[in-house]
């Protein structure tokens, strides 16, 4: 089996999937809690204007070294708080998602490729169920084992991060099927 000849469950479960999360964040109310509002954010944002602070990811204390980290100056900050790591994104004349959904959709087609990549070492005629456990496995994996990251090192709320975690089950799920549903039969 070659990837090429799998190029029916990959674009299909990649537009499956991107479907599916479209429906989860904006049709179910199911991620509405996950950001929070900033009590003062007219003066912090006012101060950050001032301060000429462009797109990037702040950590705050800032400590440029492992050394540094160790010094009583940083020791002091961090024990004061606010501790935090701050993304900023570009701003512009108003909000546009159009990149975001196509980086999205390449993603999805990404992930679909892993799976199908690995779902090469079965044969064709496979069982359905054999399918979709490799290619649902693969697929679990890439969307929901990243997000895990961002509660470890970046402090996304755990309870947000498992709401990606379960996403990530739903895709995978949709993506084992898809390749279970459109595998070569046996010649």
């Amino acid at each position: 089996m070659d990837l090429a000849s799998l190029w029916l469950p990959i674009v299909l479960s990649g537009v499956i999937v991107f479907m599916a999360s479209a429906i989860l964040h904006m049709v179910i109310p199911f991620h509405k809690g996950d950001f929070k509002g900033m009590p003062g954010e007219a003066g912090i944002t006012a101060e950050m204007r001032k301060n000429s602070l462009g797109p990037g990811v702040y950590m705050f204390p800032y400590a440029p070294s492992m050394k540094d980290c160790q010094s009583p100056e940083y020791l002091e900050r961090y024990g004061k708080g606010p501790v935090g790591i701050l993304t900023i994104l570009p701003a512009g004349p108003k909000p546009s998602m159009g990149k975001n959904l196509a980086q999205w959709f390449v993603f999805c087609l990404v992930i679909s490729c892993f799976s199908a990549y690995v779902c090469t070492l079965l044969p064709a005629g496979t069982a359905y169920s054999v399918v979709f456990r490799w290619a649902g496995t693969v697929a679990i994996l890439g969307y929901s084992a990243s997000s895990m990251t961002e509660s470890i090192w970046g402090g996304r709320p755990w309870g947000t991060t498992v709401k990606f975690i379960i996403d990530g089950v739903v895709y995978g799920l949709l993506t084992g099927g898809t390749f279970g549903w459109l595998w070569p039969k046996a010649m």
